[in-house]
């Protein structure tokens, strides 16, 4: 679903204009948070050949967000709103002020202007939205984590896979904190050059060996693949086996990716009795 707003030419007036909208767009069960936040990007980096990575510098203190939403995106100019997964972790934000977002090049805007247009220090305007979430409490009972993830739908998964991570170096310093079980990700892309942050994921495996494991699944690799992912690659797609190995009364399921993929691993799940409440995922088109 697209949204269209005035194409403001400057990121003050746009700002402006969404504050004023805002009273409206966040009554009820609205996934949106009230904040919109000013933002210039202070990064960019192609992590595929068809995703570009943007670094972004948030204004506003009060702006926040839980591991695996997304946000609204507002370009000065450019009418159509973009929504995208941030992939980075809330304590990125917390100690930086700096969210991370991975952009597939589309027809779509804004994805047009992130991969065509856009330069470092441009200024833009994000919101968070979305109720697809990870965010223990200290007292919250322990969980095992299982993430699939299919293309970009990546990104909100490695946001929480990164405040997992965040959360087992808390609790190994500090002793104290939400104790977090096991975390398995498997990912799926078309081929090696697009699985997207593999050297990211990989050093989590390796910095948690007990703790975080992934499967990575290619499904039409034309060429060789190298010795370093070899140990962690499969060909051919995620199977129904491999999850259902995983399915225990400690475990949440979060799911991300095309929405047959989405439908198929849900659908799955809920027939081999996992309560639908263990159960989250979010889809893209």
């Amino acid at each position: 679903m697209y949204r269209f707003f005035p194409p403001y030419s400057d990121y003050r007036k746009l700002i402006c204009h969404l504050k004023g909208c805002q009273g409206l767009r966040n009554k009820g069960s609205s996934p949106f948070t009230s904040i919109v936040s000013a933002a210039k990007v202070c990064g960019a980096a192609s992590e595929s050949p068809s995703v570009k990575s943007l670094r972004l510098l948030v204004a506003d203190q009060d702006f926040s967000f839980k591991a695996g939403q997304w946000v609204d995106f507002f370009i000065p100019g450019v009418s159509v709103v973009g929504g995208f997964s941030i992939c980075s972790s809330p304590r990125l934000l917390e100690q930086e002020r700096v969210i991370e977002l991975a952009v597939k090049y589309t027809n779509h805007p804004p994805a047009l202007w992130v991969h065509n247009t856009c330069t470092l220090d441009c200024e833009v305007a994000v919101r968070v939205g979305g109720e697809f979430f990870f965010d223990p409490q200290p007292a919250d009972a322990s969980r095992n984590l299982v993430l699939i993830a299919g293309g970009v739908g990546i990104n909100p998964l490695l946001s929480i896979l990164r405040h997992a991570a965040d959360l087992l170096r808390e609790q190994a310093n500090k002793r104290n904190g939400y104790e977090i079980g096991t975390i398995k990700l498997f990912y799926s892309a078309k081929n090696t050059s697009e699985l997207l942050f593999k050297k990211n994921i990989l050093d989590l495996v390796n910095e948690f060996p007990e703790k975080i494991a992934c499967s990575l699944h290619v499904t039409k690799q034309t060429t060789q693949i190298n010795a370093e992912l070899k140990p962690y690659i499969t060909e051919g797609r995620i199977t129904e086996k491999e999850i259902r190995d995983h399915i225990s009364k400690e475990t949440l399921f979060y799911i991300c990716g095309p929405p047959p993929m989405t439908d198929f691993f849900s659908k799955q799940l809920e027939n081999n009795h996992v309560p639908k409440e263990q159960i989250c995922f979010e889809k893209w088109w």
